[in-house]
């Protein structure tokens, strides 16, 4: 069994664990889901080097569930560069995107998004996608799924938000370096699904 195989194994054992803590009335079965929940979570923690100290999944006394991100691809007229913003505490670009807010919907989460963190008014133009994170991608993430959306800009670019300190045009095919918030591979399904035409979804 590798990393990624005993990544998701414990995960599924403390999300049971989770259910249990929610759902259950009986004392010895909640200190039973207490101790699977703490045992679970000590091991991702120092022998997985998961990252515990963040209000994330593995913080909630709630049902267990994926977390939910947005992020936009906007493209220029010619469909041949795309806008990407650099984040500022790791210098290195992403899509404008983030956690959607409570009582926000998704889309209307990517056009806030859009505008804070590279200035640019959008209108959404489809749904791309649904991308799975959940599975193990490295020992700082946590369970995810990201709705990914086409926007088309309105107007020119105006000023951004603190999290961000570049917004550029790239050539599709000359992209800088990628957020490790994301993988090359994961960029460039969104990139072509957005080009073609076409929805993907896990």
């Amino acid at each position: 069994m590798d990393e990624r195989e005993v990544y998701d194994y414990i995960l599924k054992i403390q999300s049971i664990a989770k259910i249990g803590l929610v759902h259950s009335k009986d004392p010895y079965a909640l200190t039973n889901y207490q101790q699977i929940n703490d045992l679970s979570a000590d091991f991702l923690e120092h022998f997985l080097e998961v990252k515990l100290d963040r209000p994330n999944y593995f913080k909630r006394d709630i049902y267990p569930t994926p977390n939910v991100s947005v992020r936009t691809v906007i493209l220029d007229q010619s469909r041949k560069r795309l806008l990407m913003v650099r984040e500022k505490n790791e210098g290195a670009y992403s899509l404008p995107g983030g956690w959607a807010d409570l009582y926000d919907s998704p889309s209307q989460t990517a056009i806030n998004e859009s505008k804070q963190e590279a200035g640019a008014d959008i209108e959404i133009v489809r749904l791309v996608g649904i991308a799975n994170r959940t599975p193990f991608k490295t020992p700082a993430s946590i369970p995810e799924y990201v709705i990914v959306f086409e926007g088309r800009l309105i107007g020119d670019l105006k000023e951004h938000e603190y999290e961000t300190d570049d917004v550029s045009w790239f050539d599709i095919n000359q992209l800088p370096q990628i957020s490790k918030k994301t993988t090359k591979g994961e960029l460039m399904r969104f990139i072509s699904a957005t080009v073609q035409g076409e929805t993907f979804y896990d």
